[in-house]
């Protein structure tokens, strides 16, 4: 066999990972911003933008007076879970005035993590019923400010009217193992649900 007879063979290649979009959703000022940058691989892309005077009597900053920014549009991150798996997260803007980004947001989402923050619950009320109605699976994330977290999972799912099947876990979204968890487990969720 001559050299030019020779077959080539194309190099080996690793077949590019799986990719998931997640959102990370929940009321204003609950930690959304928060547990994308704690978890994400990837400097966060960040639209956040300071409080102004013209948000006053609009943003409720009760129980967040200290917050000084907002997010306008979206916040987004990575994370590899394994060579064939890797999450795109979304989070999503908390102030009423941006919700209507959410629909398209939404789009090709698998699921969400919805936050809660115990001393604001009725900020998450709109979420839940946002993916409650798409059909889009979701865990519910109970943000401990300050690692405090004053009620139990049941306790707080009794007071979100939340069905059984929603998954309540404690979490604090500025550490990066605690905000895995609780995308690990809405994986778990996820695969348990397609394999159904």
């Amino acid at each position: 066999m001559a050299a030019s007879d020779t077959p080539v063979t194309a190099p080996a290649t690793t077949p590019a990972p799986d990719t998931v979009k997640i959102l990370i959703a929940g009321g204003f000022g609950v930690g959304k911003t928060t547990m994308v940058g704690s978890v994400s691989e990837i400097a966060p892309l960040r639209t956040e933008e300071p409080l102004t005077v013209a948000g006053l009597g609009i943003d409720d900053l009760d129980g967040i007076e200290e917050k000084s920014h907002t997010t306008v549009a979206l916040d987004f991150g990575r994370i590899t879970i394994s060579r064939e798996l890797v999450l795109y997260l979304f989070g999503t803007p908390g102030q009423q005035r941006f919700w209507f980004m959410w629909n398209d947001l939404a789009l090709g989402a698998l699921g969400a993590v919805v936050l809660v923050d115990v001393r604001r619950p009725k900020s998450s009320f709109a979420a839940i019923d946002f993916f409650e109605r798409r059909g889009i699976p979701f865990v519910v994330g109970v943000n401990g400010f300050h690692g405090d977290h004053p009620y139990p999972p049941e306790e707080i799912r009794d007071a979100l009217a939340l069905p059984d099947h929603v998954q309540v876990l404690l979490c604090d979204a500025r550490e990066r193992a605690s905000s895995r968890d609780v995308l690990i487990a809405l994986l778990d969720q996820l695969i348990a649900a397609a394999k159904r």
